[in-house]
């Protein structure tokens, strides 16, 4: 029997990363957290290690989608390109 998850958004990635992106990049990370995410985010997504532990990463070619699961759920935390998601990432997370 396959478990659907549940995908929750950080307000910020609502309000902040999605609304950066280009309408081809949004259906491209859309697609790629519909196919994996709601699946089997376990095998799909890479942990995180040192200051991110417990957080994992969904790779769409040059962006990443920064995630945690819990239960039935996965958190999306931020969305964003390579370069710059990890320095955003360490500040939502302190907050």
């Amino acid at each position: 029997m396959n478990t659907r998850f549940i995908i929750r958004y950080h307000y910020a990635v609502c309000e902040q990363d999605i609304p950066r992106l280009s309408h081809e990049w949004r259906e491209r990370i859309r697609r790629a957290i519909e196919a994996k995410l709601t699946i089997h985010p376990d095998i799909f997504g890479k942990p995180l290690r040192r200051s991110l532990a417990g957080c994992r990463k969904l790779r769409v070619e040059n962006y990443r989608v920064i995630f945690t699961v819990v239960a039935h759920a996965v958190y999306i935390w931020a969305i964003g390109h390579r370069r710059d998601v990890y320095e955003l990432i360490q500040k939502r997370k302190r907050v």
